[in-house]
């Protein structure tokens, strides 16, 4: 088979003219398919909640655009509490401080005076001493306040953040598929509020055998396919090297550039491809067709016969 092939690739086919003959040619064979897929969001994620509480109201229904809003509300009475006597706590740590360094400014002055009168031996040592220790032990809880103040510092942010986390958000611009919790509710930290999907650019999930990975990647990008009948912009997103040894098989995913209609998930994408096939393209002007016996003569005595059908003006051998 495989000389007979080589032959018909190097001679001309005899039955025609010699005009006729040199407009034909033998080609490696190639068949066009069409992949199908339907459309999906590039991404879906599951909003779940950060705290536990009330559900005070959730601000979207499924099919609606998340904006600045956030997805849900959870009551933050508690930690509106907490964050209060946090703020309080740190205020009158600072009056401690400040009432600290007055005192300090005060033993200051004392420890001065009476060591100018330790050196011109007006009073005792003894005097001294103590002045010295009050004014060391003032310094001491100076610095224990400022390091007080530090820690509740933290505490109060901690706070605000698990307040800010009340606020249940998702991203900006994608669109609710699911809701499930409703006003009044009692959610548990984890629990799922709803999921958002993001389908400002459309997907397309496809299995692929290898020949149409390869006939994939020879095309220029972007490549051109047809969403609803549309020709669209389209790339490749991804190409999983995993294979699957049930449906020998690749997984790849394509990605919609350009589609300016209604983006949704179940929209039909068409990719037509020319694929490489086992077989030669023959002209079906050099075919002999006799009571279904199709044939072609070369200047040999090889005869090949046809295997399958290319199109109406070829015959793939």
């Amino acid at each position: 088979m495989h000389f007979c092939r080589s032959l018909l690739l190097a001679l001309l086919i005899l039955p025609l003219s010699a005009a006729a003959q040199d407009a034909l040619r033998v080609e490696e064979a190639r068949k066009e398919v069409v992949l199908s897929g339907y459309t999906r969001a590039r991404t879906t994620v599951t909003v779940s909640s950060e705290v536990s509480g009330k559900i005070l109201r959730v601000n979207y229904e499924v099919g609606q655009v998340v904006d600045k809003a956030p997805f849900a509300q959870i009551d933050p009475t508690f930690i509106e509490f907490q964050l209060d006597s946090t703020r309080q706590s740190l205020r009158s740590l600072e009056i401690s401080l400040q009432k600290s360094r007055s005192r300090i400014g005060y033993l200051e002055k004392e420890f001065t005076r009476i060591d100018r009168l330790f050196r011109g031996q007006s009073t005792a040592e003894t005097q001294r001493d103590r002045a010295a220790e009050d004014l060391t032990q003032a310094k001491l809880e100076s610095e224990s306040i400022q390091v007080h103040i530090v820690e509740v510092k933290t505490t109060l942010a901690e706070l605000a953040e698990r307040r800010r986390r009340h606020r249940v958000t998702a991203p900006r611009g994608w669109i609710v598929t699911d809701k499930f919790v409703e006003e009044g509710e009692i959610v548990a930290t984890g629990t799922s509020i709803g999921r958002v999907s993001d389908y400002r650019e459309l997907v397309v999930p496809f299995s692929v055998s290898g020949r149409e990975l390869q006939a994939i990647r020879r095309l220029p990008a972007p490549f051109t396919a047809y969403l609803e009948n549309k020709p669209v912009d389209t790339a490749v997103n991804y190409v999983n090297p995993e294979f699957d040894e049930k449906t020998r098989k690749l997984n790849i995913e394509l990605i919609v550039r350009s589609h300016q209609g209604t983006k949704r998930g179940g929209l039909l994408l068409r990719l037509p491809l020319q694929i490489e096939t086992e077989g030669l393209r023959v002209p079906k002007a050099a075919v002999i067709t006799r009571y279904e016996n199709p044939r072609v003569r070369v200047r040999s005595t090889c005869l090949l016969y046809t295997s399958d059908a290319a199109d109406d003006s070829s015959v793939v051998w």
